[in-house]
């Protein structure tokens, strides 16, 4: 696939990218060959490939889900600037419509 360099110029401005003029033909070079390999890896045939979790199959170690702390919100809401029925208030950061 080749691209155009109005077309390079319409990617830059959604990605919000500032390029110089100079600089397009240099990007619309490279674009075009990195979407000519990405055409040529889709014509890879894949049916036969089973999907990987892990490169190394190899199953992940993972800890005992066993709680480890105490529970101190007593503690933690007596040091709170507010609180109210077991709840922390906090100030309005995003207002309602009206």
């Amino acid at each position: 696939m080749s691209l155009t360099p109005g077309e390079v110029k319409k990617i830059a401005h959604l990605a919000r990218l500032n390029l110089l003029e100079e600089d397009v033909t240099l990007y619309t070079q490279q674009l075009s060959t990195i979407l000519s390999f990405v055409e040529q890896m889709n014509q890879a045939d894949t049916a036969q490939i089973e999907p990987l979790a892990n490169s190394l199959d190899l199953s992940q170690r993972l800890r005992p889900d066993v709680v480890t702390e105490s529970n101190q919100r007593t503690a933690f809401q007596a040091i709170a600037p507010q609180v109210e029925a077991g709840l922390y208030l906090v100030p309005q950061v995003i207002e309602g419509e009206e």
